[in-house]
């Protein structure tokens, strides 16, 4: 038999939608779960459903969000969704996916001046960071939230975060940052832009002698160079970075945000998705529930793959029955596979038998229209 799936609460995601209270929603999980899919169809149906003014923010490489919305292109601006069902409701739909470098090009501009702008553009360490440091475009998304939430013109904001190798990557990164820049190594280079500009070669080996010739040899001299000189532009910018990241950490943390964990019936995605769970309780985060997604059920839930299958072989024995046995083969297949998925889908639930939870049903097609959008939608706030 199938396990029963009303272990967990179930996930009233309507609900979440149409509080005027929530108005930021965290979609997070591993890659390639549905979490851009599902983001979507979160800010489609909390437009047309609920008559709120939406903005998903998605960081989804392979535009999958643009094309299903109609869209040819999203930038890091965002752009209205036209031809949605709004009428009615009143509400509004905007999409935008992040662009890394240009979200870290307009910190810099907006907190320097041109000429101290320019020069940090082209210093080639600061090309390198903005485009492939680690940590860099899961704490730019942060930013970017920042600053969607900081202009009051949204009455939610959907963030898709990014696929990185671990969803806790996302909230680990401005920390990472934060001790990047606090760090004993980035202070000593900073050294020589507060001494009155001398040389960091000689100073560094003035101070430490040969612990100079070391870092020379393991980094280069021109990495050095370019390091020094980034770490002298960004000087004045380095407390603003640490305060804008606690700030958005802030804001994860209140009432105004939930946290929607989306996951696979996989157990290395069920595995993350316990993994966030477990950091957002100790980082006191709203942990609104899991969206279970590609889930399988049989049409006929009482027949178990058991009987289907020695009534697949009984037919196959009095011969004649073959199309009615292959179809009996292929319901015992999807029992056994309802029935893993279920079992892996229970570790969550086991761990945190209070959050609630919802299942998707696992579509025939990739999604890739509005209507596609509204079916996944639906689907999640099924009453």
């Amino acid at each position: 038999m199938v396990p029963s799936e009303d272990a967990a609460p179930q996930l009233d995601v309507d609900q979440i939608l149409a509080d005027p209270g929530v108005r930021i929603i965290v979609c997070c999980g591993a890659g390639g779960v549905g979490k851009t899919t599902t983001a979507a169809a979160l800010a489609l149906r909390a437009a047309e459903q609920h008559g709120r003014r939406t903005v998903v923010l998605t960081i989804d490489p392979a535009r999958r969000l643009a094309q299903s919305l109609g869209l040819t292109e999203l930038d890091n601006t965002p752009r209205q969704v036209k031809g949605i069902d709004v009428e009615t409701s009143g509400g509004e739909l905007h999409a935008m996916m992040l662009d890394m470098k240009r979200t870290f090009d307009d910190v810099v501009l907006q907190h320097t001046d041109p000429a101290k702008a320019a020069e940090i553009f082209s210093n080639p360490f600061y090309q390198a960071m903005s485009s492939t440091f680690a940590g860099t475009q899961e704490y730019m998304a942060m930013e970017k939230l920042g600053q969607l939430h900081a202009r009051g013109e949204w009455d939610l904001i959907v963030v898709d975060t990014p696929p990185s190798r671990s969803a806790l990557d996302f909230l680990d990164a401005p920390a990472r940052l934060s001790r990047f820049l606090d760090g004993r190594m980035l202070r000593l280079l900073m050294a020589p832009a507060r001494s009155g500009g001398r040389s960091m070669f000689s100073l560094v080996t003035a101070s430490f002698g040969m612990f100079s010739k070391v870092v020379q040899k393991i980094l280069g001299a021109q990495l050095l160079t370019d390091l020094s000189g980034f770490v002298a532009a960004l000087d004045s910018m380095f407390g603003g970075f640490r305060q804008r990241a606690e700030q958005t950490y802030r804001i994860l943390q209140a009432r105004e945000t939930a946290f929607v964990l989306v996951a696979a019936p996989e157990p290395d995605a069920v595995r993350e998705a316990a993994y966030f769970a477990g950091r957002l309780r100790e980082e006191k985060m709203p942990l609104a529930g899991l969206v279970l997604n590609r889930v399988h059920r049989p049409a006929v839930p009482e027949l178990d793959a058991e009987r289907s299958r020695l009534a697949a072989e009984r037919l196959a024995e009095l011969g004649g029955h073959e199309a009615t046995a292959e179809v009996l083969r292929a319901h015992a297949a999807l029992a056994r596979q309802a029935v893993r998925e279920q079992q892996v889908a229970a570790r969550f639930t086991e761990a945190f038998p209070a959050v609630p939870s919802v299942s998707v049903t696992a579509q025939p097609a990739d999604v890739h229209d509005v209507d596609g959008l509204r079916t996944i939608g639906a689907a999640i706030s099924r009453p």
